[in-house]
């Protein structure tokens, strides 16, 4: 079987506003304010929770690897906590999910999410349902470049490691879609857009709308 697997985090779903206000809650604990802003730090929120409390101390002037470490679990308890708030699916995105399905392919998640967060959150998004399996960052010893995460979601759906497609947004989901041999399908829309073209993937995706003619052209179709 072919397989379509997707990143979670500025792939699927904008889950910045949510991300950046657990890490605020940190800062808030710290004596500080909201030191975090969607409009400057959603880039940042989707490269994930220490390097969102990395930014905030070093724009306070605090930074200190060991205070990142300890503030850590206060973040993911606090976004776990309020996990859906300003999350939204990006348009388009589970249409085409249901279009990959019925063509035959086998769809998975694989994210750098610790893996109960985004079981959590796929399922308060009513969209759990739609993946046959779900790797994070947790499941496994390694994550993200690490080609192994993708291999094992391919292996969940039954189906070849071979004969996939990563579609993510980040410097991340090239690597290890190179690693793994693998042709990469990166988008635009998310908060870091307009560095994908840069990364040079075997496609850039503007409109959910596309991505199953895409993934026909770059690895065939099963059916």
């Amino acid at each position: 079987m072919r397989t379509v697997v997707f990143d979670l985090d500025g792939t699927l779903a904008d889950t910045s506003g949510d991300l950046l206000a657990a890490a605020n809650a940190c800062f808030q604990a710290m004596g500080e304010g909201d030191v975090l802003r969607v409009e400057t730090d959603a880039g940042t929120a989707l490269r994930g929770g220490k390097a969102m409390l990395t930014l905030g101390l070093t724009r306070l002037g605090r930074m200190d690897a060991a205070l990142v470490d300890s503030y850590y679990p206060m973040l993911l308890e606090a976004y776990g906590a309020a996990i859906d708030t300003h999350t939204f699916l990006y348009p388009g995105a589970m249409q085409a999910v249901a279009d990959l399905s019925a063509m035959g392919y086998g769809v998975g998640i694989c994210t750098n999410k610790p893996e109960a967060l985004a079981e959590q959150l796929m399922a308060s998004l009513g969209a759990r349902d739609a993946f046959g399996a779900l790797v994070g960052a947790d499941t496994l010893a390694v994550r993200k470049p690490d080609p192994e995460p993708l291999f094992e979601t391919a292996r969940r759906l039954g189906g070849d490691p071979a004969k996939t497609v990563l579609i993510g947004d980040s410097v991340t989901d090239r690597e290890t879609a190179r690693a793994a041999g693998v042709p990469s399908v990166l988008v635009t829309f998310g908060p870091s857009g307009e560095d994908m073209a840069a990364l040079t993937p075997e496609a850039l995706l503007h409109d959910y709308a596309d991505l199953p003619d895409m993934v026909q052209d770059l690895i065939g179709v099963n059916r």
